[in-house]
């Protein structure tokens, strides 16, 4: 392999920064979605269904964007692997903008009846199809040129934009909830942060547009002529080791960020800014830990740091959802920070972990198509699964608890099947074991 340029850290922070804010717009298109299912969608567009049913439908609707982002990091990863990381950035933007803007203006099922629902159903996989190309992109570009001493520092950025786009969509859906009446929200004050993607969406291709491509991609001299064909035929096994891994902190994230909600204003009467204002504040605590994990993880590794954080998460699965059943905000926000601390342990390094499983030629599609499946196995089946297990029993929830605590372990035992990445530094020796890679 060849060695990687030095990039300068002002550089590297200008690529980084573009890099975290495309990665936010994305991803604020995403969370919109997931925070008006929880909030308004079920009635709106499932309205024959009882109201648990409704809820259920509308997270039905949102597992399709995850269902939909293995196949976007497919045909985005083809391109990123023949084409270059930089053109992925643009189009998975280009068609995720589009397609967010598009489900603010959808009539509900009272004006085009069963049409309605089809109609969010497609534009959801195509809200998913485009993230399924962002985030390989994204993180590739930041990973491919910053030091390997200190690559997942600068790869964390890109996962420090979920975190903003959370925010971002909650923030702007906590004001309008604030400022608007139940019937207002519920008429047309929900289509507005959709509508605002479109800005968001301009302003991103604007700061993508002077990205250089990554040195590494620029070194490779014998491209993969069908990028897909040869991770499933040469790096399967690693494929499905990192989408259950990885399964556990999707699964994690949105039973705090989109289940929680629906339960706590459905469930427990709790007001929708107050469970709002409760997810957000954790929501800052993880984004604010991102880089400090990940200078962790240069330091110590990728993998110890993994396996720290499906422990904390199958441990803390069950307090968490005691400390939700209380209702109490303080207490709320206690459970669902100590998840996310969980949570961010392991996802502040996979940026960079992942892309140096995967030789380069084939690692956009690699990379981005494990961290895509885990999203299905945890993100797109947690906000279904968890509603359906709370059904049953008393006021804690103690089945979602242990679902969870269950995911926890399959991505504990996955991790541990996968090898060390951290690049040795020179004075360091080798293991016997010849894990450490420089790629």
């Amino acid at each position: 392999m060849h060695d990687v340029r030095t990039v300068t850290a002002p550089s590297m922070l200008r690529l980084a920064a573009a890099s975290l804010a495309g990665t936010a717009i994305e991803f604020y298109d995403f969370f919109v979605y997931g925070t008006a299912a929880a909030l308004v969608l079920g009635p709106l567009f499932f309205p024959t269904f009882s109201p648990v049913a409704g809820v259920l439908a509308a997270f039905g609707t949102f597992g399709v964007g995850f269902v939909a982002r293995p196949l976007g990091s497919a045909l985005f990863g083809h391109i990123g692997d023949r084409r270059g990381r930089r053109p992925v950035l643009v189009l998975s933007l280009l068609l995720t903008g589009a397609s967010t803007v598009a489900v603010g203006c959808v009539p509900s099922y009272g004006t085009l009846g069963v049409a309605a629902p089809v109609l969010l159903l497609v534009l959801r996989f195509l809200q998913g199809l485009g993230l399924g190309g962002e985030w390989g992109g994204a993180v590739l570009l930041t990973a491919e040129h910053a030091p390997p001493g200190r690559r997942a520092l600068w790869s964390s950025f890109p996962q420090i934009g979920p975190a903003v786009g959370f925010l971002l969509a909650n923030g702007v859906m906590l004001v309008l909830s604030a400022m608007l009446s139940d019937a207002q929200f519920a008429q047309w004050g929900w289509r507005v942060p959709f509508w605002a993607a479109g800005v968001l969406a301009l302003s991103g291709l604007w700061l993508r547009s002077s990205l250089a491509e990554s040195p590494r991609f620029l070194e490779i001299d014998d491209h993969a002529r069908v990028p897909l064909t040869e991770v499933l035929r040469h790096h399967r096994r690693l494929v499905l080791l990192t989408a259950g891994a990885l399964a556990v902190g999707y699964a994690v994230f949105y039973a705090v960020t989109t289940w929680s909600l629906a339960y706590g204003t459905e469930r427990l009467g709790v007001s929708r800014t107050v469970m709002l204002v409760c997810i957000m504040a954790a929501v800052v605590v993880k984004g604010s830990l991102t880089p400090v994990m990940a200078l962790l993880g240069d330091r110590y590794g990728r993998r110890p740091l993994c396996l720290a954080g499906c422990a904390v998460s199958a441990l803390w699965s069950f307090p968490m959802v005691a400390l939700l059943a209380t209702g109490e905000p303080l207490l709320m926000f206690l459970g669902f920070t100590g998840a996310l601390i969980g949570f961010i342990t392991m996802f502040s390094v996979v940026a960079a972990y992942l892309p140096e499983l995967y030789e380069p030629r084939v690692r956009c599609t690699g990379a981005a198509v494990g961290y895509n499946l885990g999203g299905v196995l945890g993100g797109a089946l947690t906000p279904v699964a968890a509603t359906a297990l709370a059904q049953h029993g008393g006021r804690v929830p103690w089945g979602v608890g242990a679902y969870l605590a269950a995911v926890a372990l399959l991505s504990l035992g996955c991790f541990a099947m996968l090898p060390e990445t951290r690049p040795v530094p020179a004075a360091e020796p080798v293991t016997g074991r010849g894990e450490h890679v420089t790629g």
